[in-house]
């Protein structure tokens, strides 16, 4: 019953995040050229602070859900990931998934230190999108590639 519960919360927290990320990728760029700067600029404020409150939460439930999957049942795949193509896609995501945490973690600091540029926003939000598109074809692709 752990694994069932764990694979919900991970999906549900995956749903959030990647959610988000689309959101801001997809639309927020786009609706910027629709908006007078100042409306703009209070809609990213208010949509960057309602993340930076709510993601530190989701990433933990996403990131230790995660980890139980792996501990629970994926464990003795890692040992060899070679040897498998599951094994193989699974390290790969969770080295994409790695990579999304420190993103995550470095725009934390930039923020709290006063040094987030639009350029870091727009370099970050680009690379994170490319991250969990990748992420998803992974997840997806774990369960029906083999060689």
């Amino acid at each position: 019953m752990t694994y069932p519960l764990l694979l919900t919360l991970h999906l549900f927290a995956a749903l959030i995040f990647i959610g988000t990320v689309f959101f801001e990728v997809l639309f927020l760029e786009h609706i910027r050229k629709q908006l007078p700067a100042k409306l703009m600029l209070l809609l990213e404020q208010a949509v960057g602070q309602r993340a930076r409150q709510l993601m530190p939460w989701v990433l933990l439930v996403l990131f230790g859900a995660g980890a139980g999957m792996v501990w629970l049942r994926y464990l003795p795949l890692l040992e060899a990931p070679s040897s498998s193509s599951f094994g193989t896609l699974l390290l790969a995501k969770i080295v994409l998934a790695a990579s999304v945490l420190v993103h995550f973690l470095g725009a934390m600091l930039l923020f709290k230190t006063g040094r987030m540029t639009a350029r870091w926003v727009k370099f970050i939000h680009a690379s994170v999108f490319t991250h969990l598109v990748l992420i998803v074809l992974l997840a997806k692709g774990m369960f029906y590639l083999s060689w």
